[in-house]
């Protein structure tokens, strides 16, 4: 398969049809192009919309009290539906879909250290919130509520850089103590998380918020990560599930929307997922379209090939040469061209989106803007798996041709035209 006479043949055939062999591999080069750009902007379109939902968990949900529009069991409404501890023991026992939980409860207060002093908004929560708001510790040595914080009521907080940079300036915050209504709290961590604003904000243990701030009593608002749902279908029953047990509980009619308010991220990411889905399956029947384009010019070429070398290959034939190596001639050609153009379209399609991708990132990279187009790029595996399709295909399509031609006999083939 390697010899040198083959290959000379080969490049002496494609040098005698220069603008043929180029027009093409054109057509395969364009056709690998086109696909790797179409699925690197569907990418781009994809991770500028998912990156709205931030580093949360994704199968989160929240629940707050709010009050009733109906009247309901002798209850009237415009009634007030207040979370405590009887919520909390209700959504960890009787819901086996629920996997983590954070209670939360917030206020605002002024936070001093030194002579330097902020208006800053605190939430009371448990250590799974962290994981929930897909909090990032930047300081070095900080780290986020945990368990033994809130059994012993510490009086700790883990704070944000906007508050970092006004109250400690350039310090290390960490083990530092911040005034907070004349109560100390120790700083045991930075934080950045996804925020549209600039606020300076501080989490602390929720049964020490609870006890210093909330006279012991009450709940802001609970939230949860699920398991088990795969369904956007699963999603809407698991919320009409909780929505009757907390009504239940409560003594509001289930059907009172109002009573509960419910931000379901995990059904707005299923939903996103599902459309972004069907984005991929139009790219991909497009990009494939575009594929089979290219096989078949490269069909047709090795067809015409094959009836102008007609007389040749009888005259090889009868000059002694096998089926196979008039069989593996035509091939070869075949798939030469498909693989060097193929790897042509590759390169151009993967080094644009590249270059899309640098001016963007360059773009945006000091905005905290919503962008919904961001790194539009592809995976080169799956750029290098249509390459590798694309040489396959060309190898089929140079097959039907070559075995048209080892089939005429060799009189045949010099008595044609």
């Amino acid at each position: 398969m390697f010899e040198l006479d083959n290959w000379t043949e080969i490049f002496q055939t494609i040098k005698k049809n220069k603008l043929r062999t180029f027009l093409t591999g054109f057509s395969i080069a364009w056709g690998i192009f086109m696909l790797i750009i179409l699925l690197a902007s569907g990418n781009g379109l994809k991770n500028g919309v998912t990156s709205a939902f931030g580093n949360r968990a994704k199968n989160s949900m929240e629940l707050w009290p709010r009050s009733t529009s109906m009247p309901y069991k002798g209850n009237p409404n415009n009634r007030n539906i207040r979370f405590d501890q009887k919520d909390i023991d209700l959504i960890l026992q009787q819901l086996d879909e629920v996997d983590k939980l954070s209670a939360k409860i917030s206020f605002w207060n002024t936070a001093n250290y030194n002579f330097e002093s902020i208006s800053c908004s605190f939430d009371g929560v448990y250590p799974s919130q962290g994981y929930i708001s897909g909090l990032k510790i930047v300081s070095k040595n900080g780290r986020f509520i945990n368990d033994i914080d809130m059994n012993n009521h510490r009086k700790v907080a883990v704070i944000n850089k906007r508050l970092q940079e006004v109250l400690f300036k350039n310090e290390d915050p960490v083990g530092k103590t911040m005034i907070v209504n004349q109560i100390g709290f120790t700083v045991i961590g930075v934080f950045e998380e996804d925020s549209w604003g600039n606020d300076a904000r501080a989490y602390v243990p929720f049964t020490t918020a609870q006890l210093l701030f909330h006279k012991g009593w009450g709940i802001g608002s609970i939230a949860i990560t699920l398991k088990g749902l795969n369904t956007t279908e699963e999603n809407k029953a698991f919320e009409k599930k909780i929505r009757t047990k907390l009504a239940a509980l409560h003594q509001f009619d289930p059907n009172d929307d109002s009573a509960i308010g419910i931000w379901n991220m995990l059904e707005n990411y299923m939903q996103t997922m599902g459309i972004f889905a069907g984005i991929n399956i139009f790219v991909l029947v497009i990009g494939v379209g575009t594929l089979i384009a290219g096989v078949v010019g490269v069909s047709n070429i090795m067809l015409i090939t094959v009836r102008e070398r007609t007389r040749e290959f009888g005259i090889r034939k009868a000059l002694g040469a096998t089926p196979f190596s008039i069989l593996q001639s035509i091939l070869m050609e075949s798939i030469l061209i498909t693989s060097i153009f193929g790897y042509v379209g590759m390169v151009a399609g993967i080094g644009l989106s590249e270059v899309i991708n640098f001016f963007m990132e360059s773009a945006n990279q000091n905005s905290e803007d919503f962008v919904i187009f961001k790194n539009p790029t592809v995976d080169v595996s799956i750029a290098l798996g249509a390459t590798i399709l694309m040489i396959i295909s060309g190898a089929i399509a140079g097959y039907f041709p070559a075995r048209k031609a080892v089939k005429i006999t060799a009189v045949e083939a010099m008595r044609a035209e």
